[in-house]
């Protein structure tokens, strides 16, 4: 592709927190990160590459959708990411049908680790702390979440994930 990854990625470090909060487009954001100079692609054709990034996580969301229908649970989805993808992975993941609310840093203006963040995601949730399990594949999350008394699961596979889950008394079995 041509890019000079050392330049991006310091432009990238630069901007990339106002494109997660929502204050710059993907477009904007693409145009100081890559297009800044004339490229051999257009911005549509990288854009479509971005898009087809996005894998879902199939056992993860069943699992998640089948705890929330089996146990009647509240879930929203907290993250840091920017609108048009989050969107496209929202409607193309179909995350609607098993995530009841997205606190996502573009929409909030908020970002993880900011403890701001996961209050707004109490405050929605409005259910007390210690009946709250927040996941992340980020430890520093997951301790930001534990600090405000919810139980922090640090996501690094989906069998230990599901077995934290399983010691909240939340599996699908019985």
């Amino acid at each position: 592709m041509g890019l000079d990854l050392e330049a991006m990625d310091e432009r990238h470090h630069l901007t990339f927190d106002a494109y997660e909060e929502g204050k710059l487009s993907l477009d904007e954001y693409l145009s100081r990160l890559v297009f800044y100079q004339k490229r051999p692609f257009s911005p549509e054709a990288f854009k479509a590459f971005m898009f087809a990034q996005s894998r879902p996580y199939p056992e993860m969301i069943a699992l998640v959708r089948g705890l929330k229908a089996r146990h009647h649970l509240r879930v929203l989805a907290v993250n840091n990411e920017g609108r048009e993808l989050n969107v496209h992975r929202i409607e193309t993941f179909r995350l609607t049908e098993c995530v009841d609310a997205f606190l996502s840093s573009c929409f909030v203006h908020l970002r993880k680790p900011d403890p701001d963040i996961f209050r707004l995601a109490l405050d929605v949730a409005q259910a007390p702390t210690g009946q709250v399990a927040y996941l992340d594949d980020r430890d520093l999350f997951v301790e930001v979440a534990r600090d405000l008394g919810m139980h922090g699961i640090h996501h690094t596979g989906f069998a230990s994930t599901r077995a934290a889950l399983t010691a909240l008394g939340l599996s699908l079995t019985d």
